[in-house]
């Protein structure tokens, strides 16, 4: 099990990494790290929770 839901959650609402990225103001490549189990800034996963289109309550769905 990765770090975090992102993959599901994006592919479930139809973004693609590319769309995610420039929604969230953050590279492809975080995101495809990010994906990957990668860590992350607390800010970047603020922008990313935000870019999915959900509240910052919603953070744990994607981030565990």
């Amino acid at each position: 099990m990765s770090e975090n839901s992102l993959k599901e959650i994006r592919e479930s609402l139809m973004i693609s990494k590319a769309e995610l990225s420039r929604n969230a103001n953050i590279s492809a490549l975080t995101i495809t790290r990010i994906e990957g189990g990668k860590p992350c800034r607390m800010e970047t996963k603020r922008k990313i929770v935000l870019a999915l289109g959900l509240e910052l309550s919603d953070r744990n769905k994607v981030f565990h």
